[in-house]
């Protein structure tokens, strides 16, 4: 007879992964005037990540961690497992466009200090983010599944998967199993998917100048160029280039690439050396029509995609996360089937609403700032300095890119 799981969590991600520590965690805490049995979880995850080995290079790879995830990440007692010497604190953020110097008044500043905050939210590798939340769901009692998804059926009282290793069945199936989700295929799920024409490429670079814990951002007629400050002092960069330009900048030697990103850069870290391979990948944008059917749900890249510029994907996964996590405890303390589609209706109307407003602004931002040439765009060029004069505005910005706005689950708060 086949496993039948209360939650099955397809993809171990650091969303899915999230998900499923929640839902154990929050199951296992019942209060006094409830006698439920914690959930049965499983998670669905083929490669199942170490975490990075004490002294070793930091990977490229790395996750921009906003206050809310970090509050999420405690409420999935999981927190501890990640915060160590590899986990850097940014403090500032320095953004400007190339009209402008990065040190002149057009720059848009904004400083943990000015808004109370002790940062403005942590460098994590994706590596390590990973690891750590599947080590807390193994260590709460959930199931790790070495095997990947090839088949799924949604009947009236559980899904049945078929897997690499065999059959599960569960009363509810989360995809967190990334943009090309085969889960959202399975169940009839569309989307609509749009390419940016651009690629990111990603890499650790060592600079001549310290990164002083600020994450800069140069927004250029032909992408976006980002450093995010590493705990060792390196920084990872995320360069959002245009097509026919990200496959030139992959072709060059790494000293060709460094004298690119040294002029890319217009030399606000002093001059850059590669410490690492260059990884590219080309950028979507993706909005599931829907997130969910009946005994099935969506979360992270999923059911949405947004540009990497304002490093809130994985950010945005844990909120839909922790959402979910939060609607399924609430069912179930209430006798409701955590399956039913009236159940998982609410976290859709909740999630898709909060995504589509941040989405609009990202692609704002890459349409205007990034690519623009008209009126409006040196409009929103010039208002990056108007910005950085008004405490008012730049803090309602900072409240947005901390995620302590908006509806927030328990676990954010």
């Amino acid at each position: 007879m086949n496993d039948i799981f209360d939650v099955l969590v397809v993809g171990g991600g650091p969303v899915g992964a999230c998900a499923a520590a929640l839902l154990l965690r929050g199951s296992s805490d019942n209060g006094s005037s409830y006698s439920i049995a914690p959930l049965r979880v499983c998670v669905l995850e083929p490669n199942r990540p170490q975490s990075p080995l004490e002294g070793s290079a930091l990977e490229s790879r790395v996750v921009a961690m906003s206050r809310a995830s970090e509050r999420i990440l405690k409420s999935a007692s999981a927190w501890d497992r990640v915060l160590g010497p590899r986990v850097g604190a940014y403090e500032r953020m320095r953004i400007w466009h190339e009209s402008v110097a990065p040190s002149s008044s057009g720059a848009l500043v904004f400083d943990a200090a000015e808004v109370g905050e002790p940062n403005l939210g942590y460098i994590v590798e994706n590596r390590l983010l990973q690891a750590a939340l599947l080590d807390e769901v193994a260590h709460l009692g959930g199931r790790i599944e070495p095997a990947g998804l090839l088949g799924l059926h949604v009947g009236p009282e559980f899904v049945t998967v078929e897997t690499s290793t065999g059959s599960l069945s569960a009363r509810l199936v989360i995809g967190a199993d990334g943009a090309k989700s085969a889960v959202r295929q399975l169940v009839g799920l569309t989307a609509d998917i749009a390419d940016f024409n651009e690629t990111a490429i990603v890499a650790t670079v060592a600079t001549g100048r310290s990164h002083e814990k600020t994450a800069w951002q140069r927004f250029m007629r032909n992408g976006t160029l980002a450093f995010l400050p590493l705990a060792d002092g390196a920084s990872s960069i995320v360069w959002s280039a245009d097509n026919d330009v990200a496959t030139a900048l992959v072709g060059m030697s790494a000293a060709e690439f460094a004298t690119e990103l040294d002029r890319a850069s217009d030399l606000a870290l002093g001059s850059t050396r590669l410490l690492s391979d260059r990884v590219a990948f080309p950028l979507q944008r993706l909005a599931a029509h829907r997130y969910v059917v009946h005994r099935c749900a969506l979360i992270g890249d999923a059911a949405h995609v947004v540009h990497p510029l304002a490093g809130q994907g994985v950010n945005l996964g844990l909120l839909d996360a922790a959402a979910l996590a939060e609607l399924i405890l609430v069912a179930r303390r209430e006798r409701e089937d955590p399956g039913a589609l009236r159940v998982l209706r609410r976290y859709e109307r909740w999630r898709k609403s909060e995504v589509a407003f941040m989405s609009t602004a990202i692609n704002a931002f890459d349409r205007f700032l990034a690519h623009g040439s008209g009126p409006i765009s040196k409009l929103a060029q010039r208002g990056l300095g108007l910005v950085n004069r008004s405490q008012e505005v730049k803090r309602f910005f900072v409240s947005r890119a901390l995620g302590v706005t908006g509806e927030l689950p328990r676990a954010a708060r």
